[in-house]
């Protein structure tokens, strides 16, 4: 045998040992994951998102209700990380 014949031979074995690898691949059956069990947690309550839908089913009106106001302002200190001022004083 020469050596165009044994490249030959060789190519056709590489291409028959891919072709068989992809078919495999092709045909395999991929599972579903398993959903994981997850736990519902029940959150607290919190007054200032009750009145937040609240003041968001009021619509514009709410824009002159001074309890919306207050929630607004309320939220904005939250989320800016600003300290609760005192009800009491």
């Amino acid at each position: 045998m020469d050596g165009a014949m044994l490249a030959r031979i060789g190519a056709v074995i590489f291409v028959a040992i891919v072709g068989t690898a992809a078919v495999l691949e092709m045909s395999r059956e991929e599972k579903a994951p398993e959903p994981s069990p997850m736990r519902m947690v029940e959150a607290e309550r919190d007054p200032l998102r009750d009145e937040q839908r609240r003041c968001q089913q009021l619509g514009e009106a709410a824009a002159q209700d001074a309890a919306c106001l207050k929630v607004w302002a309320q939220t904005r200190d939250r989320f800016l990380g600003r300290p609760v001022p005192n009800e009491g004083r």
